[in-house]
C-alpha cells in the first residue's frame, strides 16, 4: 500500500494507522480490541466535535444492537490505553447526556514518511533473543532469568557445538574461530552479568504495589458472581506473602465487583502501582479468562493473557496468571503462593460460592455459606482452607447473628483445628483458632500465640494485624495494638473495619478525643457503616456527648435489624442524659424480646449500668459469664464498666476470666 493510500492520524505521542489497524505511542505498538480501535477511528475523524452516543453505536456496530455499556467499555479501554488518569483525562470528553468527544489536537498525516537507510549487517552472529510461547500472551515488560542449571546447559551445548566442528585448515581460519568463541563467550559473560545485576536490584529495591480488581463477566446475562469474586481471591492469595510485593486485601476490592470504575481509576483510588484485571466466563465444562496488568501511572499495558481452557484447568490457568505478573513486576512468588490447596474443582468451586456469601456479612448469607463450606468438604474431606472458611462461618453466626456462642463456636473450634492438622502453613487456620481462643475460651496467652502464627505465615495479612491488635487492646497492651492496627491500616486504607477498630482500640487506650477523631473520619467515607457509628456511640458518650451517641445508635440500628447492642449503647446513652423514661422503655423491651430470643446479658448490664443499678448490672454480667458471652471479652476495658471496678463481684470475674 502506498503512503497516499494511508490513513494515518498523529496526536500527543500516538500515531494511529487506521490502514494497517495499528496505534503507535511514541513507536511502540498498543494493543487494541476492535470495536475499542473502530471506536478511536470514529471519534479522530470527526477532530474535536461532539459525537453523540447513538452516532457512535450506529458507526461500530453498524449491523447490530448493543447495549450501552458496549460502547461504555470501549471508551473505558481507549481511556486505559491512552494513558488517561481519573480526573485527568486529555484525550476523551465525556459531555454527560450527549456523547464524547477527542479534545487532543489532531494532524492528518498526508506526506510520506522518510525512508530510512538499511542498517548494515553484521558478520558475527546476531543477539540471541529471549522468547517464551507457551502461552498466548503479550508482554511489554518481560524479562525470563536463566537457572543455574540452564545456564550450566547452555555451557555444554556452545562445547558440544564447537568440538563438532572439523579442524580449521589455515592460521586465519583458526583466528576467526577463535574469535567467534572469544565473541560467544563475552556474551555468555554478559549474559551473566546483566542476570546477576538483575537479581540483586530487583531484590534490594522496594516492593511493589498491586491491586487484583474483581474479575467481570463476559456477558451480563449470565453473570457468575462467585467465580468472578473467586478468581480476584485466589490470584490475591497467590501473589501475597513475599517481601517484594504488597497486594492489595480482598477486604478492598469487593466493593468494587459491580463499579463502573475503570482499573486505573480504582487503582488511582487504592493509591497502588499497579492493577491486574481481567474478564471471566464459564460455559458447560469450558472457562475463557482474560487478564492484563495495567501500569497506574501512565496506563502502559504491563502484560496481557486469554486462555479458553477446560474448566478443570483452573488452577493453571491461575498458576500462569500470576507467574506472568511476577514475571512482568520483577518479583518472586512465595512459597504458599505456589501451592493449590485442592486439586478437586468441585470442592473449589463449593468453596467459592461458601466465601462469596460469608462476604455479604448477613445472617442468611451465613447460614448459605456453611452449607457450601461443608459440601466442598465433602468433595474433598482433605480441603483445609474449607474447614477454616467453615470455622469463621461459625464465628460470624455468634458474632455477627449475635447468637448464643456455645452453639456455635465449639464448631468453629473444631473446624480451624482440623484446619491446621491438615495444613500448618495455613495462616487462615491459625487466625479461625486464634478467634476461638479470643472471644471464647477467654485464653488471651493461647490467642495471641495463634495470631503470632498466623502473621509469621503472612506478615502484610490486615485481617491478622487487626485482630491481633484487637487481642493487644482488650488485654490493655495499648501501644503495641495502636501500632499493629495502624500498620493494618496502612496496608488496606479504605477498610472501614479496620478504621472503625483502630477508632475504638485508642478510646481503650484513653485517647477519646482522638478516638472520635478517627472514628468521624471513618464516618466521612461512609455514613451508614455500622460497626462505625456503633462505636463511635461509645466514644460520645466516654466524652459526654450524650445526644451524639443517642443518634449514633440508632444510626446503627437501622443497618442491624436484628443485633440489640446498637439498642444497648443508645439507652446507657439517654440515661446518662437524663432521660430515664426513655432508657427504662427501651430496656423493657430487651428484656422482653429476651424472653423468646437470646439478647446477650452484658448488653443487658449496660443499660442498668447507665440507669445505675449496679446489682442487677452485676447480675447480668455474671450471667454473661455462664453462657460465655463474646461482649465480656471487652470487660477489662470498656470504660462503661469503670463504676464496678472496685466492686467485689466485678473484681472476682476479672479473675475468672483470666484479666487479674
Amino acid at each position: 500500500m502506498s503512503n497516499q493510500d494511508k490513513e494515518l492520524y498523529e496526536f500527543d505521542k500516538f500515531r494511529l494507522d487506521v490502514s494497517e489497524r495499528v496505534l503507535l505511542r511514541s513507536g511502540e505498538r498498543i494493543p487494541l480490541a476492535e470495536k475499542a480501535f473502530e471506536t478511536l477511528c470514529v471519534l479522530i475523524r470527526r477532530g474535536n466535535s461532539l459525537v453523540s452516543k447513538d452516532d457512535l453505536m450506529n458507526e461500530v456496530w453498524p449491523d447490530a444492537i448493543v447495549e450501552e455499556n458496549n460502547l461504555d467499555k470501549n471508551i473505558s479501554i481507549l481511556r486505559q490505553a491512552l494513558g488517561e488518569r481519573a480526573g485527568k483525562g486529555k484525550f476523551i470528553e465525556t459531555v454527560r447526556g450527549h456523547g464524547y468527544r477527542f479534545v487532543s489536537e489532531v494532524h492528518n498525516v498526508e506526506e510520506a514518511a522518510l525512508s530510512r537507510e538499511p542498517l548494515p549487517v553484521n558478520d558475527l552472529p546476531p543477539e540471541p533473543s529471549i522468547a517464551d510461547s507457551k502461552f498466548e500472551d503479550q508482554s511489554q515488560s518481560e524479562l525470563q532469568i536463566a537457572s543455574p542449571s540452564e545456564i550450566s546447559n547452555l555451557r555444554s551445548e556452545i562445547k558440544q557445538t564447537i568440538s563438532k566442528q572439523a579442524e580449521p585448515k589455515t592460521k586465519t581460519s583458526n583466528t576467526v574461530r577463535n574469535l567467534l568463541i572469544a565473541g560467544l563467550g563475552g556474551m555468555i559473560v554478559l549474559s551473566l552479568a546483566a542476570v546477576y545485576y538483575w537479581q540483586s536490584s530487583y531484590l534490594s529495591s522496594g516492593a511493589k504495589s498491586i491491586a487484583v480488581l474483581p474479575f467481570r463477566a463476559l456477558a451480563e446475562d449470565s453473570r457468575n458472581e462467585s467465580l468472578e469474586l473467586g478468581m480476584a481471591d485466589t490470584l490475591i492469595s497467590k501473589l501475597s506473602g513475599g517481601e517484594e510485593i504488597r497486594v492489595r486485601p480482598f477486604s478492598s476490592m469487593r466493593r468494587f465487583a459491580s463499579s463502573e470504575q475503570d482499573a486505573l481509576s480504582v487503582g488511582s483510588e487504592l493509591n497502588v502501582e499497579f492493577v491486574l484485571d481481567g474478564s471471566i466466563q464459564n460455559s458447560g465444562e469450558r472457562i475463557r479468562v482474560s487478564a492484563r496488568l495495567l501500569r497506574v501511572s501512565d496506563g502502559q499495558q504491563m502484560w496481557t493473557g486469554q486462555f479458553d481452557e477446560d474448566f478443570t484447568d483452573i488452577f493453571a490457568v491461575q498458576d500462569t496468571i500470576s507467574e506472568r505478573v511476577a514475571i512482568a513486576l520483577k518479583v518472586r512468588l512465595s512459597g504458599s503462593g505456589k501451592k493449590h490447596h485442592t486439586e478437586n474443582v468441585e470442592a473449589y468451586q463449593l468453596y467459592m460460592k461458601g466465601r462469596f456469601h460469608l462476604l455479604k456479612g448477613i445472617k442468611p448469607g451465613t447460614e448459605t455459606a456453611i452449607s457450601y463450606f461443608q459440601q466442598a468438604i465433602e468433595a474433598d474431606p482433605n480441603y483445609a482452607l474449607a474447614y477454616s472458611g467453615l470455622s469463621d462461618a461459625y464465628r460470624g453466626r455468634s458474632l455477627g447473628g449475635e447468637m448464643p456462642s456455645a452453639e456455635f463456636f465449639p464448631k468453629a473450634k473444631a473446624a480451624a483445628n482440623r484446619s491446621i492438622e491438615l495444613d500448618d502453613t495455613l495462616a487462615e487456620g491459625h487466625a479461625n483458632l486464634g478467634h476461638v481462643m479470643f472471644w471464647y475460651d477467654w485464653d488471651w496467652k493461647g490467642a495471641e500465640k495463634q495470631f503470632k502464627r498466623a502473621l509469621e505465615l503472612d506478615p502484610h495479612s490486615p485481617d491478622s494485624l487487626q485482630f491481633y491488635a484487637h487481642v493487644l487492646s482488650n488485654t490493655g497492651q495499648h501501644a503495641e495494638a495502636l501500632e499493629k492496627i495502624k500498620l493494618a491500616r496502612e496496608l488496606d486504607p479504605l477498610n472501614l473495619r479496620i478504621n472503625a477498630l483502630e477508632g475504638l482500640f485508642l478510646l481503650h487506650a484513653g485517647r477519646t478525643d482522638e478516638a472520635i477523631e478517627r472514628l468521624e473520619k471513618t464516618l466521612d467515607l461512609d455514613p451508614d457503616h455500622m460497626i462505625t457509628n456503633r462505636f463511635a456511640a461509645r466514644a460520645y458518650s466516654e466524652k459526654g456527648m450524650f445526644a451524639e451517641a443517642v443518634a449514633a445508635s440508632a444510626k446503627a440500628q437501622q443497618q442491624s435489624d436484628f443485633g440489640s447492642e446498637p439498642g444497648a449503647f443508645g439507652a446507657y446513652a439517654l440515661a446518662k442524659l437524663g432521660k430515664i423514661k426513655e432508657a427504662r422503655a427501651a430496656l423493657e423491651e430487651m428484656l422482653e424480646a429476651s424472653k423468646t430470643r437470646y439478647v446477650p446479658a452484658s448488653n443487658i448490664a449496660l443499660v442498668y449500668t447507665g440507669l445505675g443499678e449496679t446489682e442487677k448490672a452485676l447480675e447480668y454480667l455474671e450471667r454473661g459469664f455462664v453462657e460465655k458471652d463474646v461482649r465480656m471479652a471487652f470487660l477489662k476495658v470498656e470504660p462503661k464498666w469503670n463504676d464496678l471496678r472496685n466492686k467485689p463481684r466485678f473484681i472476682d470475674l476479672m479473675r475468672r476470666m483470666n484479666f487479674e
